[in-house]
């Protein structure tokens, strides 16, 4: 993995451990790039839409277009980890 990459699965951990720490859910142990958005944070759709917002304020500073990652074959992805984001954002950022 690029320095980049490692870079941004750091943000989207501190990110994301703000995020979900109100959050009641069984999640246990460490966020690392492997972590699951909706498997295993329990995320819903409306918390993708505020994460996508979080991380254009936070990590990138600019519109990066999230409808690449976010959909593919006209569909919504099933689930997405820490590590493609990271990999998503290394590509546009």
């Amino acid at each position: 993995m690029s320095a980049a990459h490692e870079n941004y699965v750091k943000q989207l951990i501190v990110l994301l451990e703000d995020f979900t720490q109100d959050w009641d859910h069984e999640f246990e142990g460490r966020m690392d790039a492997n972590t699951r958005l909706l498997g295993d944070l329990g995320f819903e759709s409306i918390d993708i839409i505020q994460l996508v917002v979080a991380i254009e304020e936070d990590i990138s500073k600019k519109k990066v277009p999230f409808e690449k990652l976010l959909m593919k074959d006209g569909r919504y992805v099933d689930d997405l980890s820490i590590g493609q984001i990271a990999d998503f954002l290394v590509g546009f950022v």
